[in-house]
């Protein structure tokens, strides 16, 4: 036992040596610039250079003020030294034998995020109405208790057949008609995240089904794609892909010309992942290749967005490298690569939307962050919704934001039927200890570009996860259906002290729209 003990103690002796000789070596590089002894704000902000220089290489660097010293000092920058090949030890790091950079760079990184980042982040005050605003709660005719908790992962309205449907970590895929009833579809292999809706002549109401695989943070290849007829009373499913790193959402469009459906798929992953596309063959078996092989994708659309006449594809990209691009169809069957918007690595980049929202010709963004289940699990003063709008060329222009804590989707439409596009807006990780109800709030558009925003108080009713829109009561105007994950542990709430209080098992709710048309 002593002898183990003394060879610690002499190992540790010598890292604190190291250590110690490394931060002399910084020291010296920095004197070496000239004879004078350069000021705190000169090592600052060559500390910021490097900074900017490595953490560049990998996605939008961060500043140092988006995260307060201590987050930065106990959670961001241990994860980023790990993948950097450097470790901590007694409050200073070591090289490790696979290090990407050197000791005196990583230390002047270290310097950069320790001492230019703020004590403490200054939050937004609300500057919102508590009202129901135009709507009203519908709930479900039937709620099962018995079964267990709410964790619902997915709710979509179809335009087909004018119901929506939702997905649970059951594995399972319901219908639900307009007086909330529901009606089991079938139980797949794994959470069903997203469907996308289609008919044609000999399928009248199909659906494209993509379940994630494992819920939690992951790189198995265990996520699927698969078509159901859901008119069919057997319900057959044919299997398009598998071994898909955890893929949350797909598209579809005939992207060679061929006369068959294509899809695109997310994988998110976790340290792995890609944007996929699953190319159907003339035998119906679909050809998968990587569009881009980062992982993170997590919003899809397609679209012409050049006006070639040919599909292209617009994708969020949600981890570490944030930001919005754009595959341009290059018509020999591949695709080329524009980034449109770029997000530093720590907003939690949760949800986009592309709308005209000013009537002007050209799609804007809606674009939501506040996901908070990662390393710096902290209330973000830049959380919320944005607007940024169309400047020609896919140059854009922020134009609105509102604050929202752990803001985690947007949708935009016209609920309120005057003729112009208002917000939708749900969090995940809202202030559920001192202002719960920010977990939805509508944003009503009373001038161009200017909101009324009105949090709706629905916080007891459930944890909203998921989203979507459509006439669910076939009266003429959009209506809300929102998905309840009541699950409030295993790491999933950042207000460590806080029980929840909302209904654990109520799947959904809808909100109603009571627009009087005249």
């Amino acid at each position: 036992m002593r002898k183990a003990g003394g060879v610690k103690v002499k190992r540790r002796n010598i890292l604190l040596l190291v250590t110690a000789l490394v931060v002399v070596i910084v020291v010296i590089v920095w004197k070496s610039c000239g004879d004078n002894e350069p000021t705190d704000e000169e090592l600052l902000a060559d500390a910021k250079k490097t900074a900017i220089k490595h953490c560049g290489s990998c996605h939008e660097p961060p500043d140092a003020s988006l995260l307060d010293s201590a987050t930065w000092d106990k959670y961001i920058l241990p994860a980023m030294g790990a993948k950097l090949g450097m470790r901590p030890f007694m409050d200073q790091y070591v090289a490790g034998p696979r290090a990407t950079l050197s000791l005196a760079d990583w230390t002047k990184i270290v310097v950069y995020y320790r001492y230019a980042s703020p004590k403490k982040l200054k939050i937004p005050k609300p500057d919102a109405v508590l009202d129901s605003a135009i709507f009203s709660v519908k709930r479900p005719a039937i709620v099962d208790t018995k079964s267990g908790e709410a964790m619902t992962t997915m709710v979509k309205f179809n335009p087909v057949d004018q119901h929506f449907y939702t997905g649970d970590a059951g594995n399972k895929l319901y219908r639900w008609n307009s007086d909330l009833t529901a009606t089991l579809i079938k139980k797949f292999h794994s959470p069903i995240t997203d469907v996308v809706f289609y008919q044609s002549a000999t399928e009248p109401n199909s659906a494209v089904i993509t379940c994630i695989g494992i819920l939690p943070p992951n790189d198995a290849l265990k996520g699927s794609l698969t078509l159901i007829n859901l008119d069919k009373k057997s319900n057959d499913t044919v299997l398009m892909a598998d071994s898909l790193p955890r893929p949350v959402k797909s598209a579809a469009a005939d992207f060679n010309k061929d006369g068959l459906m294509d899809y695109v798929s997310c994988g998110f992953g976790h340290d792995r992942g890609g944007l996929f596309l699953l190319q159907q063959q003339a035998n119906h078996i679909f050809k998968r290749k990587i569009i881009r092989a980062i992982p993170g994708p997590e919003v899809v659309y397609t679209g012409d967005f050049n006006g070639d006449g040919w599909p292209d594809i617009a994708c969020l990209f949600a981890q570490a490298d944030e930001g919005i691009w754009l595959f341009l169809n290059d018509k020999q069957g591949g695709f080329t690569t524009q980034n449109i918007m770029h997000f530093p690595s720590v907003y939690g980049s949760s949800s986009f939307q592309l709308v005209d929202i000013n009537h002007d010709g050209k799609l804007d963004i809606v674009y939501t962050c506040g996901d908070n289940n990662d390393y710096s699990p902290i209330f973000k003063p830049y959380h919320g919704v944005y607007i940024f709008t169309n400047q020609g060329n896919w140059k854009f222009k922020q134009t609105y934001f509102y604050h929202i804590n752990g803001c985690s989707k947007a949708i935009a439409a016209d609920f309120d039927k005057d003729g112009d596009f208002d917000l939708a807006v749900m969090a995940f990780f809202p202030d559920y200890k001192y202002h719960p109800t920010e977990g939805f709030t509508y944003h009503e558009q009373v001038s161009p570009g200017k909101f009324k925003v009105h949090e709706v108080p629905i916080n007891l009713l459930g944890r909203w996860i998921s989203m979507d829109a459509g006439d669910i009561d076939g009266d003429g105007d959009t209506d809300i259906v929102l998905g309840n994950f009541s699950v409030g542990a295993q790491g999933l709430m950042n207000q460590k002290d806080y029980k929840p209080n909302w209904d654990m098992y109520e799947p959904i709710i809808v909100l109603q729209n009571k627009t009087i048309r005249k």
